[in-house]
């Protein structure tokens, strides 16, 4: 006799809802791809092609000007630069204050624990606004400095009650042996807490720099040097305004041909400031699933 398969073995409500849930899975894996495949291929289009007949598969029409264009600008390539700094030093000082901070928050025996934990809740849903964070900046002396972009939004309160919530699912007898060797409170947390938290530390690592590698409008308030600008800030100028940087486009003489060229240049650059996302990404998926997870077992 035939053994029936998993799925055959279901009721008719749990096939409907399983069927339901794969079509909209689907659905929602065509609408991320198909963008996708269009920048990429756009990317590599002959811009006037591109811009009158859209995208071909036909490769006599692709060509490299676009990435040729953007690579041998010198402000993307600083703006490159200063977005791996700025997204490294954010996640590193981003990442500790919320591992510091989420710590005492765990422990039971922690006094005014309630009282602390009802104003971190509170700044997440108020905050002071631009205008009292910006004169906060200037009277700091912040302003066009590394320091205006990262200080801000460097603790995350939602970052903080997912490690506090994982430290919590840490045994206590791993405290409890601490404290038989002698360990104190620095010892057992760098020493012996943070190697156990690999996994929570990497996701939350991973979201910090994703965050800052996306981020622009705090630079775009903050940071007035071009040579301390984001790349973030480079592709707004091409994205939004639709006015590339000098030097990409200096030898096209018509407003026709800028103009194609600029919308070449959109999805090449789109691709370029990518990059480090899709190759940080698999470092970081085996951590997922135990780091993220944290959160949704304990409250």
């Amino acid at each position: 006799m035939k053994k029936k398969s998993k799925f055959a073995r279901y009721s008719t409500q749990d096939k409907a809802l399983l069927l339901t849930g794969y079509i909209l899975l689907g659905l929602f894996v065509i609408a991320i791809i198909i963008p996708m495949i269009y920048i990429v291929v756009a990317s590599f289009m002959d811009p006037v092609t591109l811009q009158n007949k859209g995208i071909t598969f036909d490769f006599d029409k692709w060509t490299l000007t676009a990435y040729q264009r953007v690579m041998s600008n010198a402000q993307i390539w600083i703006g490159f630069k200063n977005a791996v700094v700025y997204s490294i030093v954010f996640t590193v000082v981003s990442v500790f204050l919320t591992l510091l901070a989420a710590y005492p928050m765990s422990r039971a025996d922690f006094k005014g624990k309630g009282f602390f934990n009802t104003i971190f809740v509170i700044t997440m849903f108020f905050g002071g606004g631009l205008i009292p964070t910006y004169l906060l900046m200037s009277n700091l002396h912040l302003l066009d400095s590394m320091w205006a972009i990262i200080l801000p939004g460097a603790f995350s309160v939602w970052n903080m009650i997912i490690a506090r919530t994982y430290y919590q699912g840490i045994p206590g007898e791993l405290r409890e042996a601490a404290d038989v060797d002698g360990a104190n409170e620095m010892v057992f947390f760098f020493k012996i807490l943070i190697p156990v938290c690999t996994p929570v530390i990497a996701v939350l690592a991973l979201w910090q720099f994703v965050a800052m590698w996306n981020s622009y409008f705090d630079a775009m308030i903050y940071l007035r040097d071009s040579a301390k600008q984001p790349l973030q800030l480079v592709l707004r100028s091409i994205l939004i305004q639709n006015q590339p940087e000098s030097g990409m486009i200096s030898d096209m003489q018509s407003t026709a041909e800028r103009a194609q060229l600029a919308e070449l240049l959109k999805y090449a650059t789109i691709i370029i400031s990518s990059l480090p996302l899709l190759v940080m990404y698999p470092f970081f998926q085996k951590y997922f699933d135990s780091g993220i997870m944290a959160g949704s077992v304990k409250g």
